[in-house]
């Protein structure tokens, strides 16, 4: 009897274990359920559409080489630059993997309260951090995720400290979720070099909890962070191959349902610990689809929380890439690295960088960031086609920002000091911009990727938005010669000429003369003009 009573107590205690690790977080009901139909009675809520500029912390444990974008992907392709970087600095990645990247990372720097108040005095309406990247590793007390910046790396609650500056800030709150796509894009982890003295020895990629005794990670899981107990995908030993299956088509193997249960758990525990007010998913449409529907179970839990937590109202932001124009209606249409070539009818965001996605120490020595003039040709670029700009701003590993990224946040600042009227609360004009670089097509590529294409702007290229009455019109650069200006839309023979627009005037600067005649609106500017582009000139 006795024997019988501990094995029928051994039973209820794995049932209990089991139970948990397949219980599912309770789905919010309300005016949302989850499908495609009824998420389409979303409306962007109108602070998004007056906020127009937000910037975003991309920051984890990447970060921490100091060596880019998709450091633990690249780091076990044999031949990868990345991959020799690893090797030069840390070792052999079958003896020294991304999990003990993250154990070198402690974030001895980060003063979230400082960075975002930063952000803030650039012109920043709100503010991102990242939740999780593609590498897996939750930057939050995650119930879910035991490879969670509290448990591992630098033992703090990254989100909650991002989210404590935001509040003290009067900032919205963002947060970016990538990890959906661990499953495939870690699949370098469970290959090994096909050359040299490593040849043949498995990378640690299929490295289980018993391989952990007497390591610094003992009683963790890798599997759950690297999640490559499956079989590896078609053409998974071709790096670029990932890029043609973002969508888990073309021959990627399909996550599993606990695995989808898992993210579907994770990522409504970080909801419901920081009510984010914007939502950013690194996927084609929603996480995981179509081969599973907990995006849309994540997307119906997040809208109908948002609006218990605003009594009933809708304010929440949820972005998504590459979307239909059913999709369109159901969320925000995340466009990356790029901008579409015309005005769009609902409002969009475009998220960029001025270098890598993850700190690089490449980009800083050779002063590859985007200046803070090409920041705001953008912005305005973006602002005339009813979009939005989501600027990351890399963060050293330490939690830091360089003194060369902190220049062009200043300049970028100062810009905004006197022409912050022109960007928020604007709408789009009659047409978005005039000059060579509207004139010719700049289709997007899959997610975005059209940015920078078509040369530089020149003064002939002019950006329209407005405010009520008044039409802002943004000349991207400098006058060459003459410090003369032409805006050919304001001719008196255009369609677009209002006989209501009587003055002109300089965002910070003064006019010599102007008038409009068929050929535009001509404008004279001082010599020394001591503004730098773009322009704004007001015009009421």
């Amino acid at each position: 009897m006795k024997t019988k009573g501990i094995i029928t107590l051994l039973i209820c205690i794995i049932s209990t274990i089991s139970c948990k690790e397949n219980a599912k977080e309770k789905m919010q009901t309300g005016m949302f359920s989850p499908s495609w139909e009824s998420l389409k009675q979303y409306e962007t809520p109108e602070w998004f559409s007056d906020a127009k500029f937000g910037i975003w912390a991309h920051w984890g444990p990447q970060c921490q080489p100091e060596a880019g974008d998709w450091y633990a992907r690249h780091m076990y392709s044999e031949g990868h630059w990345q991959y020799n970087y690893h090797l030069n600095k840390y070792g052999h990645p079958s003896e020294f993997g991304f999990k003990d990247v993250i154990n070198e990372w402690k974030a001895e720097k980060w003063d979230p309260e400082k960075l975002v108040a930063l952000y803030k005095r650039a012109g920043a309406k709100y503010f991102f951090a990242m939740g999780n990247h593609h590498d897996n590793l939750d930057m939050w007390n995650s119930k879910y995720q035991e490879w969670n910046s509290v448990a591992v790396g630098p033992q703090k609650d990254i989100l909650a400290g991002w989210a404590r500056a935001a509040k003290n800030n009067d900032l919205p709150f963002g947060v970016s979720i990538h990890s959906a796509h661990a499953w495939r894009w870690y699949e370098t982890a469970q290959q090994a070099d096909k050359e040299g003295e490593f040849a043949g020895i498995p990378y640690d990629g299929k490295l289980t909890k018993a391989d952990g005794k007497g390591k610094w990670w003992e009683g963790l899981d890798p599997q759950n962070l690297y999640a490559q107990n499956h079989a590896l995908s078609q053409e998974s030993e071709n790096i670029g191959s990932i890029h043609k299956q973002w969508g888990w088509e073309n021959g990627a193997t399909p996550p599993s349902s606990e695995y989808c249960l898992n993210f579907y758990n994770r990522t409504v525990d970080m909801i419901n610990q920081f009510n984010p007010d914007l939502i950013y998913f690194d996927d084609t449409a929603l996480p995981l689809w179509p081969v599973s529907n907990v995006g849309l179970e994540i997307a119906a839990h997040y809208y109908n929380s948002n609006m218990k937590q605003h009594n009933g109202k809708l304010e929440a932001v949820l972005f998504g890439k590459i979307l239909t124009d059913e999709q369109k209606e159901c969320m925000v249409w995340d466009v990356e690295r790029g901008a579409p070539d015309t005005i769009q009818e609902k409002p969009w965001q475009s998220c960029t960088c001025i270098g890598g996605w993850h700190y690089d120490r490449g980009v800083y020595n050779r002063s590859d960031y985007k200046s803070a003039k090409t920041v705001m040709q953008m912005l305005i670029d973006i602002v005339s086609k009813n979009g939005n700009l989501l600027l990351n701003i890399p963060v050293r590993g330490d939690g830091s920002i360089d003194e060369k990224e902190l220049k062009i946040v200043e300049d970028i600042a100062s810009w905004m000091d006197i022409n912050n009227e022109c960007i928020f609360g604007t709408r789009p004009w009659s047409i978005y911009g005039e000059g060579p670089k509207a004139e010719n097509a700049n289709p997007i590529n899959a997610q975005g990727f059209n940015e920078g294409k078509g040369g530089p702007y020149t003064s002939n290229d002019v950006r329209f938005t407005k405010k009520g009455d008044v039409l802002y019109a943004v000349v991207m650069e400098l006058p060459e010669s003459e410090q003369k200006v032409l805006i050919k839309s304001l001719s008196t023979e255009s369609a677009y000429f209002n006989q209501t627009f009587d003055t002109v005037e300089l965002l910070g600067g003064t006019i010599v003369s102007y008038h409009f005649n068929e050929d535009g609106l001509h404008i004279t500017l001082p010599e020394n003009l001591d503004l730098v582009a773009p322009l704004a000139f007001k015009i009421q």
